[in-house]
């Protein structure tokens, strides 16, 4: 197969090099040509329609001529038979008939001069210039259908070149095709894809007439409980596995392990997670731990966090700078009145105050700065910066009361003990059979992107326009909705971006991504 799509990489570049280039600069000489041809055309036609033009207007010319002309004739006729008029007027009448006359003999002339050379002009067109133009365009089609011919020529002489080889390629296939063994490659899938289990063993009797206390072997498959209700599991080597065809049963009527034994072994098979307190402990300090810079919001909510904090930072300063201000004037009454007090006394005091107006000055700068950060007026914090944020916030965790690391055996094995049952209970209900598979906030809706966002900030999600995903949570008054694309991606996106179409039963709904 590999040869046969290698010989026809070689037509394709035999084809590339030897048709497809030499057509398309064939192509391009075609089209100024053409172009040429058509320009001729339109000129000789823009010329012959100028002479005709020409011809109108000294016809139209003519025609009023004649026509003023004969008006005259008949003025002076009219003026000669006329007794009452005299001498003068008559031959006046008779002057401006010979001039119109004369106007007429001119304009007849030009009008016939005119027409001849148009006549001419006209048969030079149509029987000289345009068949001109025509026959050039038709050599031009006559020429490219040639080349075209030349080019199919040469692609049956570059696939006839590789014909012997294909041919042997094709024979490859054939026998290939016809040495398959079925039977053989069956058996290299088993080998392959073979899982491993073995069957359970027999099931013992289970003696319910002896009082005496009754083992379980190694190859049974079930297992008493307290009230004597056996429960199948698998022992023995397979423990922990499933019989491929046998389905996992997460029903609440199902009787579970002792919590001691699920303990156990969830220690010995996951060593680097000590206890479920542990693991509590650290989704506490990811989901309860709030950054210094509100980090974690998206940017609205971060916005008006920021700007709430910048303002009780200003209040707190003005406190202070009143406070100042109070101890400054009373200093001058005591410099002014040493009676009333003594100056020095109050100078421990303004110095603590200015240093409390330093201190809120800083702070307030630093929050204003990440303020600015929010709104676009400062560029974007380091990746640096943030990871300092970070490790600042892991070094101060909410505390934890108590851990199950505080009751593992110097081995690292994890013992029980009767008293701390209640806790055990507690952790059960809120780490059993959905440790793993921690369920994600139902939808209840989906939204349509009206336009493209770029999340470039923390708790943001980029949409594109048209885009349909998924609405976790509305919109609560910032601005913001949160929406989830696939089960690890979701966050923020402006509320005004996106159409939102709510489910009307997805409350209780069980729907998920």
């Amino acid at each position: 197969m590999n040869d046969y799509a290698g010989q026809h990489e070689v037509i394709s570049e035999n084809m590339t090099s030897q048709i497809t280039m030499d057509l398309a600069r064939y192509v391009q000489e075609l089209k100024q040509e053409r172009k040429s041809n058509f320009h001729d055309g339109r000129k000789a036609q823009q010329h012959i329609e100028t002479c005709w033009k020409q011809l109108e207007s000294s016809k139209r010319r003519f025609e009023r001529d004649c026509k003023e002309a004969d008006r005259a004739q008949q003025y002076f006729e009219k003026m000669d038979a006329d007794i009452n008029v005299t001498k003068a007027d008559v031959e006046k009448a008779r002057q401006q008939a010979q001039i119109r006359h004369q106007m007429a003999e001119d304009s007849k002339a030009d009008y016939s001069s005119i027409l001849q050379k148009f006549n001419q002009e006209q048969h030079e067109y149509y029987h000289t210039h345009i068949p001109n133009i025509f026959q050039k365009i038709q050599e031009m089609e006559e020429r490219r259908i040639v080349k075209i011919g030349e080019s199919m020529k040469t692609y049956a002489e570059v696939d006839r070149q590789v014909i012997p080889i294909i041919g042997k390629c094709l024979d490859g296939i054939v026998k290939a095709a016809e040495s398959i063994d079925q039977k053989n490659d069956s058996q290299l899938v088993i080998e392959a894809y073979k899982s491993g289990f073995e069957p359970p063993g027999d099931i013992e009797f289970e003696d319910y007439a002896q009082p005496m206390k009754r083992t379980v072997s190694d190859n049974s498959l079930s297992n008493s409980k307290g009230e004597g209700k056996p429960e199948l599991k698998f022992g023995g080597k397979s423990k922990g596995k499933l019989w491929p065809f046998i389905k996992k049963n997460k029903s609440p009527k199902q009787q579970k392990e002792p919590l001691s034994h699920r303990f156990n072994e969830f220690m010995t098979s996951k060593p680097k997670i000590h206890c479920f307190r542990s693991l509590k402990r650290g989704l506490s300090l990811k989901l309860g731990a709030t950054p210094e810079d509100f980090s974690n919001l998206p940017p609205e909510q971060r916005r008006k966090k920021l700007q709430q904090k910048v303002d009780e930072l200003n209040k707190e300063m003005q406190k202070e700078m009143d406070q100042r201000d109070a101890i400054t004037k009373m200093k001058d009454v005591y410099l002014k009145n040493p009676q009333m007090g003594d100056p020095a006394s109050l100078d421990h005091k303004l110095t603590e105050v200015s240093q409390n107006i330093e201190k809120l000055r800083l702070e307030a700068q630093k929050f204003e700065a990440w303020l600015a950060e929010v709104e676009g007026r400062l560029p974007a914090r380091s990746e640096q910066a943030r990871r300092q944020s970070a490790m600042y916030d892991s070094q101060n965790p909410p505390a934890v009361n108590s851990c199950a690391q505080d009751r593992e055996s110097p081995d690292g094995s994890y013992t029980e003990e009767q008293s701390q049952e209640s806790e055990v209970k507690v952790l059960a209900t809120d780490f059993d059979d959905e440790f793993d598979d921690e369920e994600p906030l139902p939808a209840i809706g989906t939204c349509k992107a009206l336009y493209t966002f770029e999340g470039q900030n923390e708790g943001t999600i980029s949409v594109a326009e048209g885009e349909t995903l998924y609405v976790i949570e509305e919109d609560k008054g910032d601005g913001w909705t949160r929406i989830r694309r696939s089960e690890d991606e979701e966050g923020y996106v402006p509320t005004s971006y996106v159409e939102v179409y709510l489910d009307k039963n997805a409350k209780g709904a069980k729907t998920y991504i």
